[in-house]
Order: structure tokens, then sequence, then C-alpha cells
């Protein structure tokens, strides 16, 4: 080994060295696996400790349409369902299944990561903690539950806020980066800690600004109010009252930790569809009113802020729901996650959609452009 080659071994050892003490000294223990898993991925559940949740006895399965699977998506969604590599495909038309289709082995029990879907899931325990008054409405503050919020202008952070995804916290929603908080938050072991360090950069209730964090900290507020962890909220209020199939699980930050709220819902797309279903009958299921109706609507309502990005009026988001108001005379619902993950709600037409899948396309406007194409073929399909 020349002279050269030794400085340059010895060189790298050192940075590895020093790369490592940086590591524990930051407290970034989980960059180890990040490195080692890299992107996020719809089978995550292998790498996580999860929590179960429990779907009822007595099931309550969807119906078969008399037409069930004798329709034919038009050719450009079949194409586009490949490009993008779906794994599931569900059309739900008056509450019965229309169309379904699964793709590389998944099938209709296979469970499947909701990424940011979780959210409206939030959202909509929201609704339930509100309607059994643990939380007395939207205008009350975080402070009231969450001691860590009464400090500065955080102090100032009210529950509508966060649903509205503008509460002015100090998140970095990057998912490139492996140092951004969000990085952290996914392969972390202390969501907790994160939210505590959390800082209020601008005044809340002003801007639209898409964070992750907003969403967690809901969570965290949420098993303040109630004393349960969020998959217990879900089992009781809404798994088995909407008759879930299957068993459901949620990512943990750790062992016994608390769940990853903004994201990491597993399921599958007919019991996902559940959820789409109870906002389609205004939070009422089967004669029950699970979620209040007025809290349904103001979900379904634009917030009407400032986006940060572009200065623009938002139109497009409410209470951690997607909006997109007046598509070629509609007004359609969705919830959304990183890689494809979708409950589209038609209400016109009480048409139920769900795709899971590994990739998306891209945007048009605010919207992927796979969930445009889905309300067309939809619309085709029900004329």
């Amino acid at each position: 080994m020349n002279r050269k080659t030794k400085r340059f071994g010895l060189g790298a050892i050192l940075l590895l060295v020093l790369g490592v003490s940086w590591i524990h000294m930051a407290d970034k223990n989980y960059l180890y696996k990040a490195v080692v898993y890299n992107f996020a991925d719809i089978d995550d559940h292998d790498i996580f400790d999860q929590r179960e949740i429990d779907a009822p006895r007595r099931s309550q399965p969807w119906p078969l349409a008399s037409k069930y699977n004798k329709v034919s998506l038009p050719d450009e969604l079949v194409q586009l369902h490949l490009d993008i590599e779906s794994v599931a495909f569900l059309l739900i038309h008056n509450d019965s299944i229309l169309y379904e289709q699964y793709w590389g082995g998944y099938s209709s029990e296979s469970k499947s990561n909701s990424f940011s879907m979780a959210k409206s899931i939030v959202s909509t325990l929201v609704g339930v903690a509100i309607k059994e008054v643990h939380i007395r409405s939207v205008e009350q503050p975080v402070a009231d539950f969450l001691p860590e919020f009464r400090e500065a202008n955080k102090a100032k952070i009210r529950i509508k806020h966060l649903l509205w995804m503008s509460s002015g916290l100090n998140w970095d929603e990057s998912y490139s980066s492996p140092l951004s908080v969000t990085t952290e938050a996914y392969y972390g072991t202390d969501l907790e800690k994160v939210i505590s360090g959390l800082k209020a950069v601008e005044a809340p209730g002003k801007k639209f600004s898409y964070k992750s964090g907003d969403t967690q900290v809901l969570g965290l507020v949420l098993e303040a109010a109630t004393g349960k962890s969020l998959s217990k909220l879900v089992e009781e209020k809404l798994w088995k009252p909407l008759g879930a199939e299957e068993d459901a699980e949620w990512s943990l930050d750790r062992r016994g930790g608390v769940e990853k709220a903004y994201c990491c819902f597993y399921s599958n797309a007919r019991d996902f569809a559940r959820i789409g279903k109870l906002y389609l009958h205004n939070g009422i299921w089967n004669g029950d009113t699970i979620v209040p109706p007025a809290y349904v609507k103001s979900s379904l309502t634009p917030n009407g802020l400032i986006d940060a990005n572009d200065n623009e009026k938002v139109n497009f988001y409410g209470y951690q729901w997607w909006l997109i108001p007046d598509y070629k005379g509609q007004d359609v619902f969705y919830a959304r996650g990183i890689l494809g993950q979708y409950i589209i709600v038609i209400p016109e037409k009480d048409i139920i959609m769900v795709r899971l899948g590994k990739e998306r396309a891209g945007r048009v406007g605010k919207h992927p452009g796979e969930v445009l194409a889905m309300i067309d073929a939809a619309n085709k399909l029900v004329p």
C-alpha cells in the first residue's frame, strides 16, 4: 500500500468516526435507519413497531352491485394504473362495490400504508372527540391539552389552526433531506420530543402551509383529551362501529410509544372506503351519528387562507381533507397519501373510490393527475 492510498484510507476512517460521533452528539440516530431503508414504502410495517386495531366480531361486508366487475375501465386508466404501479383500485356506487382490481399479489385483505390519508382519519377522530365533549370545539387552545404549548406564541395556536394546516410552527416538510424533521419523525423514536422542540415562527391561522407536524400535534391532543391511544380511538369509534372486515395497524415511534398520526395507518381498500362512506353520509352510519354533521360540513369547506407557496387563496383544503370544488360541475373531496393513496368521494353520484399503490403521476394544478383521471373514469362508468 503506497503512502497516498494509506492516507486516503485513514482519512476515510477519520471521516466515518467523526460522522458517527456527530450523529450521536446531535441525537440523530434515526439516520442509520433512514440510510438503510432510504425511501418510504407501502409495506414499511415490517420495519416499525405497530399497534393493532381489531375489527369487530361481526363485520359489515360491502354488498356487490348487480354489475359487479362487469364494467370495463377506460383504456387510459388501465394503462395509468400499470404505469404508477397501483396495487388496488376500488369503485363503490350507491354503497355497493361496482368494480375492484388488485395487482402485484395484493388482495382485498392486504394491508397497505395509508401515508397521509391518516391525516383525514385523525381529523375524523377530532370530530368524534368534539361530539363526546372531550374537546369543546375547534376554537379550543392546544395549550389546554399540551403544556408545552403554553409558552410564547405557541399559546395562540387553536385546534382549527392545526386542522387547517396553519399553525405557524417551524416544521420542515421535506421528504428528500435526511436531516429534515419529517425524516426524523418517520424513522426516529421520540415523536413527543420532536413536537416539543417546535417553535411558532408565524402567527397561526393566517397562511396554509402543509405540515405533517400539525397532524402529529392533533394526535397528541386527542390522546391527552381522551386518555386513549389513537389506535384504541379508531378501534372503538370507527373500526368497530363501521363494521370493518379486517384488523388494521398504526405505526408507532417505538415499542409502546405513540402513533405516527400524520401517516402510517395500514389497512385495505375496502375498509379505507368506509371512511369515505362516513363522510359521504355526513358523519352518519346506518342511522347513528358518528361525527357531527356540522363538523363534517366544516371539514369539507375550503379554509380560505392564503397559500404560503403562491399567495393565492386556498379553495382546495379543509380540515385535513383535500377538496376539488366545481370540477366539471361536481364538488369532490378526497384523502391523499404521498405515494398515491386516495379515498375519493363524488357526492353528486354517490361514488367512493380507493386507489392504493407505489407511485403517483404528475400534478395538474393543486391535484395529482391520477385523481382527476379516476374522477373522469368514474363519471363514464356511472353516467
